[in-house]
């Protein structure tokens, strides 16, 4: 099931995304399908991955439940005119399955690079220490022998926390007779195909459950994306290790919307910014080449409210204020529009 020395993940050869072909993967997968290993992983809310131990009696079930399912329904569709597109041209077509980036899907290349570079430090599940309420989904890895090692595949499902029996509500019907429950927790396993993630390629069989299971808005993601490529053309910033202004954007649509009603060419400029920081009072810092410091979601923050000129000192009492929202007033009649 597995193995606390399971080294890192890694596959002798990595596919270019554009020659992926999901039949050519399905149809190894069923050659292989003998020599293949599993384990399992829960993951929470915040897709933090937890190690999951089960019993070898569930062996051949987890494999078909996960794997076989997958495998089976690419190859027998493929000879109904099963076709795979690419999601971000997505038009909810039937008989049509759809890949993406893993790299697009903040959220799941997360969770896979925490499973495959920090597996010795994630910890088991307990339902005492971690609370399954708080469940998001189960990530099965899957490792087989190819190539030059071993090649390794990940499908995700979606788990319904609330759909889960606990022992302190639950009672077992035994024969003519109720019995306390025996398990901490038992659940409803889902049964369909959702996602697969193969290589650096996300195959997603089920768009509605994709999106729900990694929060992935493509549309949000675009414009994100769009509006982090002005900032960074007009501003000098600088990152905590790690962070891109892209991946702090993504989970922010009030500051995605609030940067969608500006024009970035329009905004103060840098020094003018820095400047208007410091007359508010504000903590946003620079580095010695005068970039300004995003450590955090808190930094990007600032920094986007400082864009929208949301700060004001108010001429009556001299108090600083956070502006929440704005309404332009008409200009006072005889008066010339300014600016």
């Amino acid at each position: 099931m597995e193995s606390e020395d399971r080294p890192a993940f890694t596959n002798s050869e990595i596919k270019k995304i554009s020659d992926f072909d999901v039949f050519l993967w399905a149809n190894e997968i069923d050659e292989v399908k003998n020599n293949v290993s599993c384990e399992l992983f829960l993951f929470n809310k915040n897709y933090t991955p937890f190690k999951i131990r089960y019993s070898e009696k569930l062996t051949n079930s987890v494999k078909q439940m996960f794997m076989g399912e997958a495998v089976a329904f690419v190859i027998k569709e493929a000879d109904k005119g099963l076709e795979c597109r690419e999601y971000e041209k997505s038009d909810g077509e039937n008989k049509v399955i759809y890949r993406t980036d893993l790299n697009k899907v903040v959220r799941a290349e997360s969770l896979i690079r925490l499973v495959e570079k920090e597996y010795k430090d994630i910890d088991y599940f307990t339902d005492n220490e971690h609370q399954f309420k708080k469940v998001k989904g189960i990530l099965a890895r899957f490792t087989y022998p190819g190539g030059d090692g071993m090649k390794t595949f990940y499908i995700a499902k979606v788990i319904s926390a609330a759909s889960a029996l606990n022992a302190k509500s639950s009672w077992e019907l035994n024969g003519e007779s109720f019995e306390p429950f025996s398990a901490e927790v038992a659940l409803k396993m889902p049964d369909d195909n959702q996602v697969a993630i193969i290589d650096e390629n996300v195959v997603i069989f089920n768009q509605s459950k994709f999106e729900n299971l990694f929060q992935y808005d493509f549309k949000a993601q675009m414009l994100a994306e769009a509006k982090a490529r002005e900032i960074e053309e007009k501003y000098q910033l600088s990152f905590a290790e790690g962070l891109t202004l892209n991946a702090l954007l993504q989970d922010k649509k009030p500051l995605v919307k609030k940067l969608q009603d500006m024009d970035i060419k329009e905004q103060m400029s840098q020094e003018q910014l820095v400047d208007y920081s410091d007359e508010m009072k504000l903590e946003l810092m620079t580095d010695d080449d005068g970039k300004i410091i995003i450590m955090d979601d808190k930094d990007l923050t600032m920094f986007v409210n400082l864009l929208n000129e949301d700060y004001y000192v108010s001429p009556v009492n001299g108090k600083r204020y956070e502006i929440k929202s704005k309404k332009l007033l008409n200009e006072p009649e005889g008066e010339p529009p300014r600016g």
